[in-house]
């Protein structure tokens, strides 16, 4: 995003999760799915893709696991963007 010309803040889940309210408030009514990072050991092991958590479920669990959540997440106004998607970022900067 920066070489697009985008300012950034930053966060490192790692140091600073999301709490169980913020990721319910960014997750708002978008598929809470995609939110999901299939790539994680713990999203592999319980084999979400096929029997997926609850919403509430997944939202406790990203907020206990950060590396479940799919990033990098962008916000810009009530626009979101998460994983990364080079076409869809350029599409958030103006």
């Amino acid at each position: 995003m920066l070489e697009l010309g985008a300012e950034l803040e930053s966060r490192d889940l790692g140091k600073e999760r999301l709490s169980e309210a913020e990721l319910d408030e960014l997750i708002g009514n978008r598929d809470y799915q995609g939110f999901l990072n299939p790539r994680n050991d713990l999203y592999r092991a319980r084999k979400m893709k096929e029997n997926p958590p609850s919403r509430a479920e997944a939202i406790k669990l990203m907020a206990k696991e950060p590396n479940l959540i799919r990033r990098p997440v962008v916000v810009r106004g009530s626009q979101i963007q998460f994983g990364f998607e080079e076409e869809q970022f350029k599409k958030l900067v103006p």
